[in-house]
């Protein structure tokens, strides 16, 4: 009994251990989430492997949620080190990654991005209302002879949502559910466009919630997964056809695309920084303080991410899209991420 009660306190031991061997086996920082800010970090990440004795980070485009999701797995050397992310972590998620052990998370937030609705340069570039845009796009809109009732989306082709809009089939390229520009671009665009119609707006919020984010499902639509790059060559082959993704790839590929203006104004760094474009959000990335230490290298990667260098109005980050955070909340964030000060619950009230 006496050998058998110790061959079970040995193996204890060696359970008791092996999260700390496994998060030692790996040398390299894993790094998940966003596709749109997966240039961004891809660019970091490279300067990091080329200026420091580590590795290059290993980065994978899984999409906001995607990448929370992985991220909220659980500690050890199974799961990410760091998601990047278009959007603010949600409650639900954040409370995700408490259930799972994963206590300690830092928040970065690393600049700004303009959400683009693109098309190829060889046609005209258009002017859509958000009004107009919910109206494609939504999967329930109201009827056309202007009664207060919902009706499933009958336009086929723009002009028939308003006949200063191109004579073409709606045809709109776009992220999945699991991306966090699919998330913002339905509320800076479809919401607010839901919101021009009185009966609408005066929805309880569960009922005005499932008008504004149901996105059609009938084709005019096309989930395109989470490779930016493919709507842009998409768009090159149909002069017709929309896309929507981050400003940086709008920036990159400006020789062959452009965005349409919305309410008036054409996405442009300038327009984005100042405010004065409407479909602007925030992006972030997310630590697992719990790894640094012990995968070696993340104190290092987030100094040079938040360093001027990288992320400074005349930074490297800047040139490849990114748009940078004024200097005061540059420093705010840029103090955190060097304390690396987790996150509480009350950042949700």
């Amino acid at each position: 009994m006496r050998n058998v009660l110790l061959v079970l306190a040995a193996l204890a031991v060696l359970v008791s251990f092996s999260g700390t061997a496994n998060a030692q086996a790996r040398d390299y920082i894993s790094i998940v989430g966003s596709s749109t800010v997966y240039p961004f970090a891809t660019v970091v990440a490279e300067q990091f492997g080329k200026t420091t004795k580590f590795p290059t980070p290993k980065i994978e485009s899984t999409g906001s949620g995607g990448g929370l999701k992985l991220f909220c797995a659980g500690v050890g050397v199974e799961n990410p080190d760091i998601t990047n992310a278009s959007r603010r972590i949600k409650k639900s998620e954040f409370e995700k990654c408490q259930t799972n052990g994963v206590k300690d998370i830092v928040e970065v937030k690393i600049g700004y991005d303009g959400i683009t609705f693109a098309n190829s340069k060889s046609a005209k570039q258009a002017n859509f209302s958000r009004k107009q845009l919910f109206l494609a796009l939504a999967k329930m809109v109201p009827a056309p002879d202007g009664s207060e009732k919902l009706v499933a989306n009958p336009y086929k082709n723009w002009n028939e949502i308003d006949s200063s809009l191109p004579a073409a089939k709606i045809e709109v390229l776009g992220p999945p559910p699991t991306s966090g520009t699919r998330d913002a671009f339905v509320e800076l665009v479809m919401e607010h466009g839901a919101k021009e119609f009185p009966f609408i707006k005066a929805m309880g919020k569960d009922e005005f919630k499932a008008v504004s984010q149901t996105v059609r499902e009938d084709g005019a639509y096309i989930e395109a997964g989470e490779n930016d790059n493919l709507i842009v060559q998409k768009l090159e082959a149909n002069p017709e056809a929309f896309g929507i993704f981050g400003f940086s790839y709008l920036d990159q590929n400006i020789d062959k695309i452009q965005g349409s203006k919305i309410d008036g104004v054409a996405p442009t760094f300038d327009a984005i920084a100042d405010g004065s474009y409407p479909v602007s959000r925030p992006l972030f990335f997310y630590i697992k303080k719990a790894h640094v230490g012990t995968i070696p290298g993340m104190e290092q990667y987030v100094a040079e991410f938040t360093s001027d260098k990288a992320w400074g109005p005349d930074g490297y980050l800047a040139e490849k899209g990114m748009i940078p955070m004024p200097d005061q909340e540059r420093k705010e964030f840029a103090a955190a991420a060097k304390d690396l000060t987790p996150m509480t619950a009350a950042a949700f009230k």
